[in-house]
């Protein structure tokens, strides 16, 4: 069985800690290729191999944070214009995406966003609990804890036969446990080291959980200052910009 690629294109925070880019994912199998979020760097993190960029049919958000789905005005302006596509492109994402990714592009760049697009763009809603398939992806999406108002989910992707389990941006919850059983891999936000807060992960929580965890890799990413800073103290895998992993 050929391996299904997950490229680590953004393993930083909001705010690029210690210049890395923000969060996005390739994962690449027969026949499929789709982005898992797709922060503001994403179109940058890509242009060091362009020839991905054509592959791209779908991309999934967590949620309507820009550092998680800001990156697409520049690759619907780089499907428009610098390699017109005329495949459909997918966005699955929370309510209000398809809505906040118009008005994103629109604030941005106000003529293109008038003009129609040389290819279908086709958006997708994902509530919590309701499994999905978009052409060979299998996704469940689950509610993590990280917006008081808006929804924020966690994605457990199945494609090739494969199970990846991401994060997305959450505070602790017993959900990561269940879902992590019996995956290939399992993309862990680890913002922060010594603080402590209910909407984001810290280290030592995670290393405390380490041994619950079903999935036969864990790798951690969306990293922040302190835990880049503290990287001779952490026993699990960091993510980095670039990093290539078959699962």
């Amino acid at each position: 069985m050929a391996p299904v690629w997950v490229s680590f294109l953004g393993a930083g925070d909001a705010f690029c800690a210690k210049g890395r880019h923000q969060a996005a994912y390739l994962v690449q199998a027969e026949g499929v290729s789709f982005l898992l979020d797709c922060g503001v760097t994403t179109l940058a993190s890509l242009q060091r191999t362009p020839s991905l960029i054509p592959a791209i049919d779908t991309i999934l958000i967590s949620h309507l944070h820009g550092d998680h789905f800001a990156g697409i005005p520049f690759l619907l302006l780089h499907y428009t214009h610098d390699r017109p596509r005329r495949r459909p492109l997918r966005i699955a994402g929370p309510p209000g995406t398809e809505e906040r990714v118009w008005s994103l592009f629109r604030a941005m760049y106000k003529d293109a966003s008038c003009q129609p697009l040389p290819f279908a763009l086709e958006f997708i809603e994902m509530s919590p609990g309701v499994p999905l398939s978009i052409d060979a992806i299998g996704v469940e999406p689950f509610r993590v804890p990280h917006q008081e108002n808006e929804v924020s989910l966690g994605l457990k992707v199945n494609v090739d036969g494969r199970r990846i389990l991401y994060s997305g941006d959450t505070g602790w919850t017993e959900e990561l446990v269940t879902r992590s059983q019996d995956t290939d891999l399992f993309i862990c936000e680890c913002c922060f080291f010594e603080t402590r807060l209910s909407f984001h992960l810290d280290y030592p929580r995670l290393a405390e959980h380490k041994e619950r965890f079903g999935s036969r890799r864990l790798i951690l990413t969306h990293l922040g200052r302190e835990v880049l800073e503290r990287r001779d103290q952490i026993e699990i895998e960091l993510a980095r910009d670039g990093l290539i992993v078959g699962v």
